[in-house]
């Protein structure tokens, strides 16, 4: 996501290029192969030396390239492009190895992490919370699992919006003016095919200005900022779980935590506070990226500088996935305290079934009847699950009830209605989508190894900038920056 390897890219798309003025013999095989080892061959510095003189970076980057040929292959170097070719295409292969190579497998992590607190936790009582208040019991494991749906959805969006980004190859206003000269019947065919050896394809209808459509990269963008929302949703459900008046979640503590400057006692849920700040930075961007989408005519320059700013966006949101994964591993459930919070609620939670059954046996108005003996039960002190068997007209209802109905209103922690069951059905749907999504990476069953196979081989390399990055050092650069 450098600059440094943004600038690979496009030597990369320089290369392809070459190779497919060969294959239309434009210039000959030995021509290309000396064009791609000079692209091999050009550095990072090279180029940012060249562009201090030229004053435009793919001038100054054709320029370097043409320095490390033979003279017979210089026209060849750029032949056909305008910059954008350039610069929109490898825009798109780095997006495209960044989702699939790093934030793919990183959310797959965090999924699996989380699919793996829900079985935990799938029949674990928690009292549900609806506007900050007691509403109904569920599960910590259901609660969980609302997320991996929500996450598994946007994984999803975001791997479908990567695997449609467009490169383009048509020219200084989208016409295929230039190559037009080379063939005028269908002068998309090169661009198809080009396009094609970088495992991308032009936009829908093979059409565009001096610029790829923007709509593609801005789906990317949402799907990602879509996909953050939900993080930073989860990060402060979590967050409110270490409170300490509900204290149903407690960060692992080790005895060299410190939470407070001042109070040794304090351990602070940082991680998950972290995670939602990043959002707040990241998510009022995305009206950036939609600003971006306009472009006077042809083209115009008014993205030129805020455009630039968008890889930080995918920086930030995979840095807060990798973060939250390493929060998930610290985090400690206390099962005892979220069964006393419910209890707290015990005589008002059973309000709800007991108006469900009072009406499914018939009572008139039996929403009213409930809300006036929780009424009574509040006046009296008498609790709700006592003072429903001194009602003789309650007491005849409930004297027709199953054990199981029952149970309800003695314990509400029973009242959980199929979370469990919604809970460990969503696991297991999500395992086989995130099978169905790896397959064409991993190639068979997704497990942790095939996993950790699929990390090690997409982990991307900077073998090949290690040069550069010792150069950009000695001229008195700060190096690369991931």
């Amino acid at each position: 996501m450098s600059e440094e390897a943004y600038i690979k890219y496009q030597l990369k798309v320089e290369a392809t290029l070459a190779l497919t003025l060969a294959d239309w013999h434009v210039c000959t095989k030995e021509q290309a192969d000396e064009i791609v080892k000079a692209c091999e061959q050009v550095t990072v510095s090279e180029v940012y030396e060249e562009e201090h003189r030229e004053h435009h970076v793919v001038r100054a980057l054709v320029n370097c390239i043409q320095r490390k040929v033979n003279h017979s292959a210089q026209p060849y170097v750029h032949l056909f492009a305008t910059s954008n070719d350039i610069t929109d295409t490898a825009n798109a292969l780095r997006l495209k190895d960044l989702t699939i190579n790093v934030i793919l497998p990183d959310l797959v992590e965090l999924e699996q992490l989380l699919i793996s607190l829900v079985r935990r936790y799938a029949d674990v009582p928690q009292i549900g919370r609806t506007h900050g208040k007691h509403a109904e019991p569920i599960t910590f494991g259901f609660a969980l699992a609302t997320y991996v749906s929500r996450l598994l959805g946007r994984v999803q969006s975001i791997i479908n919006s990567a695997n449609n980004l467009r490169g383009k190859f048509s020219g200084s206003v989208g016409a295929y003016n230039a190559l037009s000269l080379l063939e005028p019947s269908d002068p998309a065919l090169f661009e198809k095919q080009l396009l094609g050896k970088l495992g991308l394809k032009p936009s829908d209808g093979s059409i565009s200005t001096q610029i790829v459509e923007p709509e593609y990269v801005a789906d990317l963008a949402y799907s990602a900022i879509s996909c953050f929302s939900v993080l930073a949703n989860l990060a402060d459900d979590i967050r409110h779980l270490h409170r300490t008046e509900i204290a149903e979640v407690h960060q692992i503590y080790e005895v060299h935590d410190v939470g407070s400057s001042t109070m040794p006692h304090k351990i602070n849920p940082r991680n998950f506070e972290h995670v939602k700040s990043m959002w707040k930075a990241m998510m009022p961007r995305m009206i950036t990226v939609f600003m971006d989408q306009i472009s006077e005519h042809q083209r115009d320059l008014t993205n030129s500088a805020s455009g630039r700013f968008l890889i930080e966006l995918f920086v930030a949101f995979d840095y807060s996935v990798s973060r939250l994964i390493s929060a998930f591993n610290e985090i400690s459930v206390d099962e005892a305290r979220m069964r006393r919070n419910l209890e707290t609620s015990k005589d008002q939670i059973i309000a709800e079934p007991l108006y469900i059954l009072l009406a499914m046996n018939g009572v008139s108005e039996a929403y009213y009847r409930a809300r006036d003996l929780f009424a009574e039960s509040d006046t009296t002190k008498i609790p709700l699950t006592e003072l429903i068997w001194k009602k003789p007209d309650i007491r005849s209802i409930l004297d027709r009830l199953n054990s199981a109905q029952l149970e309800v209103l003695r314990d509400p922690a029973k009242y959980v209605g199929a979370s469990k069951q919604r809970a460990l059905t969503v696991v297991a749907q999500a395992e086989e989508t995130i099978e169905t999504i790896l397959f064409p990476y991993t190639r068979g069953q997704t497990n942790d190894a095939s996993l950790a196979r699929f990390r090690s081989e997409r982990r991307p390399s900077y073998q090949n900038m290690e040069a550069a990055e010792q150069e950009l050092m000695a001229a008195g650069h700060s190096g690369l920056h991931e």
